[in-house]
């Protein structure tokens, strides 16, 4: 039989045991005599037993000499008591709670866990981390094992619960992953390659950023297609800037860069202005707003002749929609390429590339995105030469917590005043972007945190935006609160970004469109780091019809890889996209069907359809559109919604009406889609 010696009060308790069970508890003080340090009073407390008894302290002796003696801690009088009697002993760590417990675990560097001031064993670490999580009752199997794993990972109890206790928050405590800074690479200098020298002059770069280096190698300057993908802050507009100026100077053509939101090409806008005012003429392109007023427009030049014309996706392809010619194009930049995964958007970008293709099949196709599942896969299929830069210019910490729905907007609240009073060694301070699943929530937390803090959403007008898009580039404002659909063109440059929601609307985030906005957090210019913080709600969800739950949905985020772009149209984007080819093909059948292979997404065989309801007339090899299958490209219709409004129209007198049943129809089907 075994003993374990621990100090007790002003004594100590002896454990003894053999198998892990514990056979005895006993006490026993010690006494300096003339023989040395000697046990003075030996109590033991037997199996069965309620009290103690008092025992003869050489029954105490003769126990210590036949068993394994074990210290649990430097204690010079026992140690002396012990080396006097020639009784050979060491030391060990044990877990106190199972003490408590009759059991004995002894502890070793492998499998000992901080538990505040001691260690303890696994198992009771388990029960401890199980006792504290029993509040958060919707918690899933998997988030559970997660928050397991993490405890045998960091070996510490209180940095594990921190995770989920935001009010006794060590951001030191919740770190998920680290994305590390890459080294700064030799690169060329911008005077050293063959670039017009007024564009040189115009720009403020003097060297160029990696990925730029990667994608002038890869033929940037020499009319090569290029698909670029490369983190947030590494310089991709430029990429095309180099390009469309070069073309544009060296008598090549125009360039056409268009992105995916109106906010983001007004930004474009104002800034091309700025840099090229000197060299080219600026314009912008971004349709006409379905509310026209004057506090919805931007003051911009509307000029489609002009040498750089900013556009977004759709208010560019009205153009191609409509017929009209398109002459003299050197460049096209289409930013935020990953779009063409967007469930309702992606197959208009799909076809307005096509149609730019063959309108301008001269013309220099240089793609950008920061992130693109199996990119070497979409590069074939657009026909461009692949750059990829995967390191970041500084570096990124990703930070996981589970945090109750009423505790989000206090620990938001207290993140962003906390990165608001830091200043970064370039002179910034730290400032926040908080993504949301909805407008009225983006309110909600910008008018809990203050005047400091401002909702940023589509459903504000172009002079609003821009006042707080102002504001933040002054560094006036300590957060903006926006909607994940805002992510790809929110060009704001923020330190830190919060999810409050991992959703759009009701929808789950892709793990392409999370990676899109972990990428807004740290810029180079401006930072020395960057900071993502997922605050996920156990048990939380956004729509009824989902199984799963925010927490679980964070750990399929953090730990997700993006999949191939390889879309799959049905017959209302397919037949809106055959449409809108055929005015651009002038109805030459062969160019169509060049069109239509040119895609990168499959299409379902919309021509039979169409030709059914009257929407097309074969002539030969001619395929002529009728006029309502010109309403269906000009106005971006699929053929189900083009019936459905006939019908509607035929049957309702009332366009309100019309207009009500239109909406709850497309609500319908966005539900069958989901």
């Amino acid at each position: 039989m075994s003993a374990i010696i621990l100090p007790w009060k002003k004594a100590y308790r002896i454990i003894f045991f053999d198998d892990r069970r514990i056979r005895h508890v006993a006490s026993v003080s010690l006494a300096r005599t003339t023989r040395g340090i000697r046990p003075d009073e030996f109590m033991v407390r037997r199996p069965g037993a309620s009290h103690p008894q008092k025992t003869p302290t050489k029954d105490l002796i003769a126990a210590l000499r036949v068993g394994d003696v074990y210290l649990t801690n430097n204690d010079p009088d026992f140690e002396e008591f012990l080396t006097s009697l020639q009784i050979p002993y060491s030391f060990v760590k044990i877990c106190r709670i199972c003490l408590l417990e009759d059991r004995v675990t002894q502890l070793s560097k492998e499998i000992a866990i901080r538990c505040g001031r001691e260690w303890i064993c696994p198992d009771c670490a388990r029960k401890e981390l199980n006792r504290e999580l029993s509040h958060l009752k919707k918690l899933g199997k998997r988030t559970r094992a997660y928050i397991e794993d993490l405890l045998m990972e960091h070996k510490d109890l209180e940095a594990v619960l921190a995770i989920i206790q935001p009010e006794s928050l060590d951001m030191k405590k919740t770190l998920f992953d680290r994305v590390d800074a890459h080294p700064v690479t030799q690169t060329e200098k911008l005077e050293e390659l063959p670039l017009p020298r007024a564009f040189v002059d115009a720009v403020s770069i003097t060297s160029l950023m990696p990925a730029q280096q990667l994608a002038v190698e890869a033929g940037l300057l020499y009319g090569k297609h290029l698909l670029v993908v490369a983190a947030t802050a590494s310089g991709k507009t430029f990429i095309g800037e180099m390009a469309g100026l070069k073309n544009l100077l060296e008598g090549r053509g125009r360039l056409l860069f268009l992105v995916p939101l109106v906010a983001l090409a007004n930004q474009k806008y104002e800034r091309f202005t700025e840099t090229y005012k000197d060299l080219a003429s600026v314009s912008i392109s971004t349709g006409v707003s379905r509310l026209n007023l004057p506090e919805t427009r931007s003051v911009a030049r509307r000029d489609s002749r002009s040498d750089i014309i900013i556009g977004t996706y759709e208010g560019f392809d009205n153009v191609l929609r409509r017929g009209k010619e398109l002459t003299n194009v050197g460049t096209v930049v289409i930013d935020e390429v990953q779009m063409l995964e967007d469930p309702e958007r992606g197959h208009r970008l799909d076809g307005m590339i096509a149609r730019l293709k063959h309108v301008a099949p001269k013309t220099q196709f240089i793609y950008l995105s920061a992130t693109i599942g199996a990119p070497h896969l979409l590069a074939k299929k657009l026909g461009a030469n692949l750059v990829t830069y995967a390191e970041r210019p500084v570096s990124l910490d990703r930070h996981l917590l589970f945090v109750e729905r009423d505790a989000k907007i206090p620990t938001i609240k207290r993140l962003i005043f906390e990165e608001f009073g830091k200043t970064s060694s370039k002179g910034f301070k730290g400032q926040t972007i908080v993504f949301t699943n909805a407008r009225s929530r983006c309110h909600q937390i910008a008018d809990a945190i203050g005047p400091r803090a401002a909702p940023y959403h589509a459903g504000l007008t172009a002079q609003e935006r821009r006042e707080i898009e102002s504001k933040f580039e002054k560094g006036k404002l300590a957060a903006v609160i926006t909607t994940a659909a805002l992510a790809a063109g929110v060009d704001f440059p923020a330190s830190q970004v919060i999810f409050d929601a991992l959703a759009m609307g009701i929808e789950w985030l892709t793990v392409q469109e999370f990676h899109q906005m972990n990428g807004r957090a740290g810029r180079p210019d401006f930072h020395d780091a960057g900071r993502v913080v997922i605050l996920a709600e156990p048990g939380g969800s956004y729509s009824r019809e989902s199984k799963a739950t925010e927490e679980e949905v964070a750990l399929s985020l953090l730990k997700g890889t993006m999949e191939e772009v390889a879309p799959v149209y049905g017959m209302e984007e397919s037949s809106e996209e055959y449409a809108a080819n055929a005015i651009v093909a002038r109805g030459i059948e062969k160019d169509l069907e060049a069109m239509n292979e040119r895609m990168v997404g499959t299409l379902e065989p919309a021509l039979p359809e169409m030709q059914k309801h009257g929407l097309v007339h074969r002539k030969g090899r001619v395929i002529e559109l009728s006029p309502l299958g010109r309403v269906m490209a000009e106005h971006f219709i699929g053929i189900e919604r083009l019936m459905r409004i006939r019908s509607l129209v035929r049957e309702v007198e009332d366009p309100l009406m019309i207009l009500a049943d239109l909406e709850c129809r497309t609500d319908e089907d966005e539900k069958k889609g989901r």
